[in-house]
């Protein structure tokens, strides 16, 4: 890499708030210029590399493969706290160009992204029984856990427990354990009480606002 040139990032995920929590973590990197913080499906102009942000992202194999096939992104990163190995080997399987946990620190996410741009597949998994995350999520100043919100955020989306499980690769039972922990933090005892909760705390995605 040119040390003059800093590796251009953009960084993409349906809630803004996570996009700009993620982008302060790298702001003061020399090595990196994060050139765009609105992305919804896709950066609007080329880059160096594509951190794709899997907070409850409910068609994640179809944006990453989006992303992927586009010339315009030299190379594509996940980030999430979701790093179980069957849900990283399918990760893989698309082409990613890293998997990276959000337990990692800010300079360890740099150098992560540092390594991915001079062309190494880089796998950080951070500790796989943290519940660490960094940045930040909707409803963490209400309280939510960054598991918990992104599951409140799946359930304001209408996915059901099962397929939560499924795309967090979480049992049944933790999934229902983290939703009774986040109901008790929210004051709501219905689903349809979660919904209305998360709508009125910015648990849409903004690619949904945008296309009602």
């Amino acid at each position: 890499m040119d040390e003059f040139a800093p590796v251009t990032v953009a960084i993409v995920n349906d809630y803004p708030v996570v996009v700009r929590g993620v982008a302060e973590l790298l702001r003061d990197d020399p090595r990196l210029d994060v050139v765009e913080i609105d992305s919804v499906a896709k950066p609007a102009q080329s880059v160096n590399v594509v951190l794709f942000d899997a907070f409850a992202a409910t068609q994640e194999a179809a944006g990453v493969t989006r992303l992927i096939t586009d010339p315009r992104y030299d190379r594509v990163v996940i980030y999430s706290w979701n790093v179980q190995e069957p849900r990283v080997r399918q990760a893989l399987g698309l082409g990613i160009d890293g998997y990276l946990s959000k337990a990692l620190s800010a300079g360890e996410l740099a150098d992560a992204l540092v390594r991915a741009h001079d062309g190494e597949c880089v796998i950080e998994l951070g500790d796989l029984a943290t519940e660490l995350a960094r940045g930040r999520w909707p409803g963490q100043t209400e309280g939510l856990s960054a598991r918990e919100a992104e599951i409140v955020a799946l359930i304001t989306q209408g996915v059901t427990n099962e397929d939560i499980a499924r795309m967090c690769y979480l049992s049944i039972n933790s999934v229902k354990s983290y939703i009774r922990s986040a109901y008790r933090k929210m004051g709501v005892e219905r689903r349809s009480q979660a919904v209305l909760w998360g709508i009125q705390n910015g648990m849409v995605p903004k690619v949904t606002q945008l296309q009602s």
